[in-house]
């Protein structure tokens, strides 16, 4: 391999944080050619993660270092949200049990290249393709390892916690997890609530909320927060809350 093709690899090292995937169309877009990134396999700079993506060689990849290729190379609309928001931001000790899978969230009908969803250098993540909440609110910049990544504000992850429950979130674990979210910015939830198009997990999280008795929840305008119309049963068997006209389990009652 020539010395400039050396120094152009060594050029894009530098610049790129350790381990994070680099992407061959984003690679191509900065000058890496694809008859290059394969001189570079060939030279063992890079290593195959799966088809268009690689790493460093000899680096260790995980779920974070995935995120940031889609996020800032690939300008994908993912981030982690729910529980592994909550986790990642402190409040694990309000979590029962150890996750397995990083959830993740994305927009319906978003495509997620096949080397994300399943590789040898992390566990699959457990993807949310919804709606509910627009893409550009409620996300804030976290950093972990030597880069930084977008993930969901505690206020939307808990929101996404409900959207999921209760196939996929059990509602007695949202309920310790909102007792444990004191420090929440009204505005915050205010601008979440009122974007929130599932009438479930805005009704659930008003409930949640007024039952912990946050001083932040005073501050709540509800008038201004579309809840439908109609009952909603979340649980089959449960107790009816008329001020929400929502049926949930005995054990957040």
């Amino acid at each position: 391999m020539s010395t400039s093709t050396e120094t152009k690899i060594n050029q894009l090292l530098q610049k790129t944080p350790k381990g994070t995937v680099l992407l061959a169309k984003w690679l191509e877009m900065q000058g890496y050619s694809y008859d290059l990134q394969q001189r570079y396999l060939k030279s063992r700079w890079l290593e195959p993660v799966g088809r268009g993506a690689f790493k460093r060689t000899g680096d260790s990849v995980d779920i974070y270092g995935a995120l940031y290729a889609l996020q800032s190379q690939a300008g994908k609309n993912i981030h982690i949200g729910g529980r592994s928001s909550i986790i990642l931001q402190g409040f694990a000790h309000f979590v029962e049990m150890q996750e397995t899978k990083t959830v993740v969230f994305t927009q319906t009908g978003s495509s997620l290249p096949g080397w994300f969803l399943n590789n040898k250098e992390f566990i699959p993540p457990l993807v949310i393709r919804t709606n509910f909440l627009p893409a550009s609110i409620g996300l804030t910049s976290f950093r972990v390892n030597d880069f930084a990544i977008t993930i969901s504000n505690t206020a939307r992850a808990m929101l996404e916690c409900l959207e999921m429950a209760p196939q996929k979130f059990d509602l007695s674990e949202a309920m310790l997890i909102m007792e444990g979210l004191t420090t929440l910015m009204p505005q915050q939830v205010q601008t979440l609530l009122e974007n929130c198009n599932s009438v479930k997990a805005k009704r659930l999280f008003l409930y949640l909320a007024e039952k912990t008795g946050h001083a932040w929840f005073k501050h709540i305008q509800t008038d201004t927060i579309h809840l439908g119309s109609g009952k909603r049963s979340i649980v089959k068997a449960g107790r009816y809350v008329a001020k929400y006209q929502i049926t949930v389990p005995e054990s957040i009652v």
